[in-house]
């Protein structure tokens, strides 16, 4: 349990594939930012492999709001060979636009692509239909995460 402003409070972070399917889940305090957690995110993935072969570890895409949107991640995803699908905030394009030349250009973004961010926002939504991670009434951390992993087993069952 982290605190915010509202109090003691915790946040879950999630890799879902483009139909859903959760990969990971990472919780943390309420007051970590996203862009922070999201190196332990994808380092949480791993996909077994039809037949023989060590499990995928790495996403093709990130497809991520706002929140992810720095330098670091981005510099951080490339270097893993991840291409990003991440908006730019404003402040940052204003900031890029006032360095004038020296600013450089802007990153790429796939609008299309970034359509299909409703996937993750629409797993959220399925997980909270649980009224055990909606509320949140596990005193430990462990419990909760414990929780989370176990509506994301039910989901790949209902498959």
């Amino acid at each position: 349990m982290g605190r915010s402003r509202g109090g003691l409070s915790s946040k879950l972070h999630a890799a879902v594939d483009g139909n859903g399917m959760p990969l990971a889940v990472v919780l943390t305090g309420g007051q970590r930012n996203d862009g922070a957690v999201l190196v332990e995110v994808i380092d949480e993935i791993r996909v077994p492999r039809i037949g023989p072969g060590r499990p995928r570890t790495r996403p093709d895409v990130v497809i991520a709001d706002k929140a992810y949107s720095n330098g670091v991640i981005r510099s951080l995803l490339a270097s893993r060979g991840i291409k990003t699908v991440i908006p730019q905030k404003s402040n940052e394009q204003a900031s890029r636009k006032h360095k004038g030349t020296r600013g450089g250009r802007p990153p790429a973004f796939d609008a299309q692509a970034y359509r299909g961010r409703n996937v993750v926002e629409r797993t959220f939504g399925l997980a909270k239909q649980w009224r055990g991670i909606a509320t949140r009434y596990d005193k430990l951390a462990i419990t909760y995460r414990a929780t989370a992993v176990l509506g994301a087993v039910i989901t790949w069952l209902r498959k």
